[in-house]
């Protein structure tokens, strides 16, 4: 009885501690990396299709339309494409916990020899991790998940990631596509829409690359001036080669 109490006190101790302590990790690096994705690509793709055209002399509402199409082009191929990556993923994941589970069944001491391996990396020594193993054998299912995780280094993806990235990546894309075609439906003027195209599109680029810097634990302001200089390369490069090809 004594020892019981004893027991108590030690877990009631334990757990005013991880009260105290509040851990603060971010944890939504899937959907900033959808996101990412999207506007980064939504951003500089329509810019410099737009700053293509107006080197062409093409109007304001050819511009803003063939701007559109590309908008809603890019939005279904870029959603498609991260729907089919995350789907792989899963795929994957699936693929590898049958045969993990098939093998722990099959050749169960081979698969705790290798759970010995695992823990023996971080410097438990082997009558320290003993009684781990053991208890890990008792227990099929967190035998299970320990080997996806610390031999496989997988982890079980959400079943609705890939719904998820495709819709996140594509209305990213749409509203980082919106910025640089925006100041055509205001100009009827190509070229004075370019101008403000290229103002617009340049200060959201600082602001998306220090955002993203700051999420990404990058330092921010570098970030900022990469990513902007990424699309200011990108729409320079599809200005001049219009002018080349239709001065």
């Amino acid at each position: 009885m004594a020892n019981d109490g004893q027991t108590n006190s030690l877990d009631r101790e334990k757990q005013a501690l991880l009260n105290k302590h509040t851990e603060k990790h971010f944890t939504a690096g899937e959907i900033v990396r959808d996101i990412i994705i999207g506007v980064s690509d939504g951003l500089t793709v329509p810019f410099a299709l737009a700053a293509g055209l107006s080197g062409a002399n093409a109007t304001s509402s050819i511009v803003l339309t063939a701007g559109i199409a590309e908008v809603a082009a890019g939005a279904i191929s870029m959603g498609l494409g991260g729907y089919l990556a995350a789907k792989s993923e899963s795929d994957h994941y699936l693929r590898e916990l049958r045969r993990e589970q098939e093998e722990i069944v099959n050749v169960p001491d081979t698969e705790a020899a290798e759970v010995a391996e695992i823990l023996a990396e971080y410097g438990i020594e082997p009558h320290e991790y003993t009684p781990v193993v053991n208890a890990l054998r008792k227990k099929p299912q967190a035998w299970l998940d320990f080997m996806m995780k610390f031999e496989l280094g997988l982890e079980k993806p959400d079943p609705r990631r890939a719904l998820h990235s495709a819709l996140t990546i594509a209305v990213a894309y749409v509203l980082g596509g919106a910025v640089p075609l925006l100041p055509y439906v205001f100009f009827p003027r190509a070229r004075e829409a370019l101008v403000a195209s290229i103002v617009v599109t340049l200060l959201a680029l600082l602001i998306f690359g220090y955002a993203k810097g700051r999420f990404t634990d990058n330092k921010p302001f570098r970030s900022a001036f990469q990513t902007a200089l990424i699309g200011a390369i990108a729409s320079a490069a599809a200005f001049g080669l219009a002018k080349a090809i239709h001065p």
